[in-house]
């Protein structure tokens, strides 16, 4: 028997009680599964419960087949292995919530086509992120920073697998960890995955023309989620766009490159904001000449060094 209070367990309440286990509940049964067998007298005094309250408390851990009785006079009790319990529990869930996401919409009526939907916390953004590519049939297409599609490199091969096309521009040099064979291709974003602007917190994903989030990973995760069309198909687009431009940098870097500037930089100059333009700048070790961004037309200067 281990006397005084829990000991490295207390930490896992609050998933107990996530789990619909009332506090008294939860305490109970972390306090049974040390001590067992137990009476409700050696629970309550591990667990810091009141006497009066363990009975009941006990009772209630056996009508939830969390705990059982196993003797008569006293009553000692033990508790359900955890991974009976919990897997029981998990299978149960999954069937609930399997039926509610059918069942809602449609006794609702409603559509969430036209909705764009917040997530925030990175935790949440990633078990979206996980349904979108588990629920893939036919492609996913991804632009983001290596290290924040690294979590699901297991989850796209899988996807690659069954046969879904998965595309990604990447921003970053481990090319050879997204590249799942079959229909899969990945892209170093412009031929060299440099991140430009805050390209290094970004996720864009598209799946199966129907559905599309974009995130943003760093202090304060958040991102939007939508299955509204207009909205996917400018997500599909920007992507396709840039895999036209991989494609065609594979075949006419150095050329692009020796108009454009190392990074299209002349381009991003003209275009970027300027905090950005100067940290992509400094992070490639440029120097530019080139003249303030303008609503009008390029200078003569500026003709001739693009021309």
């Amino acid at each position: 028997m281990i006397e005084g209070k829990q000991t490295d367990l207390p930490e896992l309440l609050p998933d107990l009680v996530a789990l619909g286990f009332s506090e008294y509940e939860a305490r109970a049964y972390l306090a049974l599964y040390q001590l067992q067998p137990a009476t409700a007298y050696e629970v309550s005094k591990l667990a810091g419960l009141p006497k009066a309250n363990a009975y009941t408390v006990l009772e209630s851990l056996s009508k939830k087949e969390a705990a059982q009785p196993i003797s008569e006079s006293p009553v000692r009790y033990v508790a359900v292995a955890p991974d009976v319990l919990f897997e029981r529990i998990s299978s149960a869930t999954a069937r609930r919530c399997a039926k509610l996401i059918k069942t809602i919409p449609v006794a609702a009526q409603f559509d969430e086509r036209g909705y764009v939907w917040s997530i925030s916390r990175g935790d949440a953004i990633s078990t979206k992120i996980e349904s979108m590519i588990d629920g893939a049939s036919s492609h996913i297409w991804i632009k983001a920073a290596e290290q924040n599609i690294l979590p699901y490199r297991d989850a796209l091969k899988i996807a690659t697998e069954r046969g879904v096309e998965v595309l990604i521009i990447l921003f970053g040099t481990q090319l050879e960890k997204f590249q799942f064979g079959g229909t899969s291709r990945t892209y170093l974003h412009e031929g060299n995955g440099i991140p430009v602007g805050i390209a290094h917190k970004l996720v864009t994903i598209t799946v199966d023309f129907e559905e599309a989030l974009v995130a943003e990973f760093e202090n304060h995760p958040h991102g939007a989620y939508t299955r509204n069309r207009p909205i996917v198909n400018l997500a599909e687009s920007l992507i396709r766009h840039e895999i036209y431009f991989a494609e065609i940098f594979e075949m006419f870097g150095q050329p692009i490159q020796r108009t454009f500037g190392t990074a299209l930089m002349n381009l991003r100059r003209k275009y970027l904001p300027p905090a950005q333009a100067d940290a992509l700048e400094k992070l490639l070790g440029l120097t530019s000449d080139a003249p303030p961004p303008s609503t009008g037309a390029p200078s003569k200067k500026r003709k001739e060094k693009i021309t």
